[in-house]
């Protein structure tokens, strides 16, 4: 269903500028986890970092705050069109948000590090940098694109992705690492694991029903999402 109302919303000159919008979040939220990943995982010095990430993530809240708007002007004035498309837009801008939110996290453990991360001493934390800059990619592809194939590899992706997570937090817990590491180590995959999981939530707004976004995870023991 998702896909059908896309095609005849398409002309509308509302969507066209909600899904620009949209994507523009979608970027400075990629953007932010790159910047932050250098730093964080690579040791590359960002000058200004708190500055760009606070500076990005004022343009996405903007552009949250614009898209809501223009939802609750387009149903006053047009109450009669599909209201569950509204609905998803309303539940997937609140993802993007909460993406660049995470990524300001993840900002914040670059300054709780007692001393940079070394590759060697987590191996398991580094490959989740890439999976997560090829989610972003593919969710991009999913929602704008109203692409269900690749809806459906998010889907698959976050599944395997969470179980990895749940396994390096679990090794932490049981390590004699010191505190610092442990529990810094433990946030970065925490916050991973979030990213993960909000940019699901979008990239699944096309195959699930309204009444089950951002319950997916309930449905990840075998079950297939429904389309429509």
């Amino acid at each position: 269903m998702f896909k059908r109302v896309m095609e005849l919303w398409k002309g509308k000159e509302y969507i066209k500028a909600v899904m620009g919008y949209f994507r523009q979040m979608l970027d400075a939220d990629q953007e932010m986890f790159t910047i932050v990943c250098r730093e964080l995982l690579h040791n590359q010095d960002q000058p200004h970092l708190r500055d760009t990430m606070y500076s990005i993530d004022k343009k996405v809240n903007s552009w949250e705050k614009d898209i809501r708007k223009r939802v609750i002007e387009h149903l006053s004035f047009n109450p009669g069109d599909d209201v569950s498309m509204s609905l998803v837009l309303m539940s997937v801008v609140k993802d993007a948000e909460r993406v660049g939110d995470y990524a300001k996290n993840l900002y914040e453990v670059t300054r709780m590090l007692n001393k940079p991360i070394e590759r060697e001493s987590i191996p398991a934390l580094f490959p989740l940098e890439d999976r997560i800059q090829e989610l972003f990619r593919l969710t991009k592809a999913a929602f704008l694109d109203s692409d269900l194939n690749k809806a459906q590899q998010c889907w698959k992706i976050e599944k395997v992705f969470n179980d990895e997570c749940d396994e390096i937090i679990e090794h932490l817990a049981k390590s004699s690492r010191p505190a610092n590491e442990a529990v810094c180590y433990t946030l970065i995959a925490r916050y991973f694991k979030r990213i993960t999981s909000h940019l699901t939530n979008i990239a699944t707004s096309v195959i699930l029903p309204v009444s089950e976004l951002d319950y997916f995870d309930e449905r990840l023991s075998g079950e297939r999402p429904a389309e429509g």
